[in-house]
């Protein structure tokens, strides 16, 4: 007799395509889609989910280079989220601890200014009226979204 296997057995934990500095680039076979991400290197206050910025690649979906950021707390839902890399300010879109680019040009202008600025920063403010403040370090950036990128090249 056979046994029943749950489908998340059979899911194949995402793959490490290489870790650059301080970003990782991944492989999720099950989905297909590959990402590169980092964690902040400075947060404001004590977070209160684990916060992390990534690009993403879905090519079954055609979605290229999308920018994400899980912020270290919940924004106040009357609160601007911005994101600052180099001199370029970025007004995301999201809610609750979410946030994202309006659009794939706002997604290619971000990754864009990724490439060549040292740090990021995304800023809101919490419903008690805290400030969220995370900081990343884009070193290694480039080369993790590439190596994303290639990641996902040949899956359709």
């Amino acid at each position: 007799m056979a046994m029943a296997v749950p489908a998340a057995a059979l899911a194949a934990p995402p793959v490490a395509l290489g870790i650059f500095d301080g970003w990782g680039a991944f492989r999720d076979p099950a989905t297909p889609r590959c990402y590169a991400l980092a964690a902040p290197a400075a947060t404001i206050g004590t977070p209160r989910v684990k916060a992390y910025a990534s690009v993403g690649y879905w090519p079954k979906s055609r979605i290229r280079g999308q920018f994400y950021v899980r912020l270290s707390k919940a924004r106040a839902p009357d609160r601007e989220l911005r994101l600052t890399i180099g001199s370029r300010r970025f007004i995301l879109t999201g809610n609750g601890a979410h946030g994202w680019a309006s659009d794939p040009r706002m997604d290619a202008a971000i990754v864009a200014a990724m490439r060549s600025a040292p740090s990021m920063s995304v800023e809101s403010g919490t419903p008690d009226g805290r400030a969220i403040a995370d900081t990343y370090r884009l070193r290694g950036a480039a080369t993790a979204i590439d190596a994303a990128a290639l990641g996902c090249a040949r899956l359709r």
